[in-house]
């Protein structure tokens, strides 16, 4: 089966004295048609910056190296009417904050409805329709109504919900979700949650779900990917990966996390800080923090290697949970 969406080699950097300030570094991985894919790690991981050159929404001084491919197309050699046409039609994103993807000015249905007619020619009457029945199909009671309101008159649950909505509503076959339940109370994130795994089972959209939460990723992704310092450090099964996590960083992030099957006083943090993109120590990257480190580790960065079917990481530690 052939990828929906292909990476290899990704590199982002910006320009910087004297050198360049590398933020994704060398990252690699497939998304297969339908699938559900997890990205984790802490802020400055190069979560974000990862998604976001899928469809080349990074500032303009960023440099973008490696290889981006959506159905086998690759997305780094697009001209900009190219890009315009798969975005919003073909690859969709969902935003971590909903007020900034709408604009304050216009109303919801009619910027929903503008997403549409981007892409296709659809009758007025339709197009009513057609608005009125995504809301509908993400939770959202009285949609007509609705739909001439401003977003401002949106809860912040509802906005992420019509956002997801205008991002689903020319059918795409991947839908990009940044950090979209963050910031919202825990029945609203089970909401959005919902509305992705109905997605992904009604029309097989493929997902890419860029997020800092364990429990998210556990409820909803087949597969895991674990950053860390701009670099892939583990991926695999999402079963496997947090039953028997192999790299310490991995391990560590679980361990930060709250369990109802293991009694603890207090969170075991990670100590110290990720280190500056500017200036990333050598070796491992981790090395600075981790609890395993040897010698070794501040000389050369292990590459990532398979350790089982679909499951890569870069240092095979393997303390017990």
């Amino acid at each position: 089966m052939t990828p929906v969406l292909s990476v290899r080699d990704l590199r982002v950097s910006f320009p910087a004295a004297p050198s360049e300030t590398t933020v994704v570094d060398g990252v690699s991985f497939d998304v297969m048609p339908g699938e559900i894919v997890g990205v984790v790690g802490e802020s400055g991981s190069g979560k974000s910056m990862t998604a976001k050159s899928v469809l080349r929404l990074l500032p303009k001084t960023a440099r973008l190296t490696g290889s981006v491919r959506f159905r086998g197309d690759e997305v780094l050699a697009m001209s900009p009417a190219e890009m315009r046409a798969m975005r919003g039609a073909l690859v969709s994103m969902v935003f971590q904050d909903p007020m900034t993807s709408f604009n304050p000015v216009l109303r919801i249905g009619d910027q929903i409805a503008e997403a549409m007619t981007l892409h296709a020619k659809v009758p007025r009457k339709t197009l009513r329709e057609r608005v009125q029945a995504l809301l509908e199909s993400v939770g959202i009671g009285n949609a007509a109504q609705r739909a001439r309101a401003y977003p401002h008159e949106f809860s912040g649950g509802m906005r992420q919900r019509a956002l997801t909505a205008m991002a689903v509503a020319n059918g795409p076959a991947l839908l990009i979700a940044d950090e979209p339940t963050t910031a919202l109370d825990v029945t609203v994130q089970d909401q959005i949650l919902q509305l992705m795994r109905d997605l992904n089972e009604r029309s097989g959209t493929a997902i890419l779900l860029i997020t800092h939460n364990i429990a998210v990723v556990a409820s909803l992704c087949r597969r895991l990917i674990v950053m860390y310092a701009g670099r892939v450090v583990e991926d695999g099964p999402t079963e496997e990966v947090l039953a028997a996590p192999r790299h310490p960083y991995t391990w560590a992030l679980l361990q930060s996390v709250p369990r109802v099957d293991r009694a603890a006083d207090r969170l075991v943090a990670i100590k110290g800080q990720p280190p500056d993109p500017a200036a990333p120590p050598d070796g491992c990257r981790f090395h600075p923090r981790c609890p395993w480190a040897e010698a070794r580790c501040t000389e050369a960065e292990p590459a990532l290697e398979e350790i089982g079917e679909g499951h890569h990481v870069r240092c095979a530690v393997r303390p017990a949970l």
